[in-house]
């Protein structure tokens, strides 16, 4: 919790912006640069209750939403509420995402106030081609990923073309925006449909191809637990490994369903190997960059994968 967690909530409740903005205080971060994630967590960045429970919903990433969401008048609120949260978690085993605005509504002024507050990404929405991707990096600080939503026809056309440099490590795909923009109706969106199956599979293919990491359409109906899971099946045989969720019951699903325990015996024995080399040394933290911020409970929490698979 919040070690001033009444002050900023009183400043949000009373709408006084100043009051808040001064309780944002630019720290420096333990960036996050794990890798194998599985769930993506959404989370408003204008709801206090929601960002109170970082630490506790089972989630790899957390994407903290600026956009979709959050009203017109909450988003200054909300990107302030994003940048004291940033500062608290110094250091976090999920991976703190912030999707920002579209860049010509804010996004690029959003993006030159988190550089402070040091994001582990930057997943930016509406993007269209290359020339825009090129003009956030000359904004975005150089320890932080670049993430991209796909979510329009020019994105779709240029998926190819979008990875201009390393930093640019994963793709969402915003699969009701972009059959919007496309202008297909949604009721296509079903897993037996041949353009649906063609979108997961090209989205799928291309993102192997140009090494980034494909996270698949977060599915609206949330409460259907149900159809998530063969969504997931689906997904899981197409290869897919990660998906975006809008509910912590969502996100315990997909790591469940995701879970490979060949994959997750291998990092664990690889972090046990990492953090007993360093602690000879009199390290018992450290940033890897496979696996993030490695410490003594990351450590305890890989002891225990081995000890649950044996």
């Amino acid at each position: 919790m919040l070690s001033n967690f009444e002050e900023v909530k009183a400043a949000y409740e009373k709408r006084d912006l100043i009051a808040l903005d001064a309780l944002a205080s630019p720290t420096y971060r333990m960036i996050n640069r794990r890798k194998d994630f599985r769930s993506v967590l959404m989370l408003s960045c204008n709801n206090l209750e929601h960002l109170t429970k970082i630490d506790m919903v089972e989630a790899d990433c957390i994407v903290l939403n600026l956009e979709d969401g959050v009203s017109k008048e909450d988003k200054p609120f909300g990107l302030v509420l994003c940048a004291i949260f940033l500062s608290h978690h110094k250091k976090c085993d999920k991976k703190l995402i912030v999707r920002v605005n579209p860049l010509i509504e804010g996004g690029y002024e959003e993006i030159t106030y988190l550089n402070q507050f040091m994001p582990d990404a930057i997943r930016v929405p509406k993007i269209r081609n290359s020339k825009e991707v090129e003009s956030v990096y000359e904004l975005l600080d150089d320890k932080t990923e670049l993430h991209l939503s796909i979510e329009t026809s020019g994105a779709w056309a240029n998926l190819a073309k979008l990875k201009i440099d390393k930093r640019v490590t994963t793709f969402y795909l915003g699969i009701l925006d972009l059959f919007a923009d496309m202008n297909l109706p949604q009721n296509l969106i079903t897993r037996d449909n041949p353009v649906m199956l063609h979108i997961l599979s090209q989205f799928l293919i291309t993102c192997r191809i140009i090494g980034v990491r494909p996270v698949s359409f977060v599915y609206q109906d949330f409460k259907n637990l149900e159809e998530f899971e063969k969504w997931i099946s689906l997904e899981k045989s197409m290869g897919y490994d990660a998906k975006g969720c809008i509910s912590p019951e969502q996100a315990k699903l997909v790591n469940k369903m995701f879970a490979n325990d060949e994959r997750e015996i291998r990092r664990a024995k690889t972090i046990i190997k990492l953090f007993e080399l360093k602690r000879e040394e009199g390290v018992t933290g450290f940033e890897d960059d496979e696996f993030g911020f490695i410490d003594e409970p990351i450590y305890k929490g890989a002891l225990a994968i081995l000890n649950r698979n044996e």
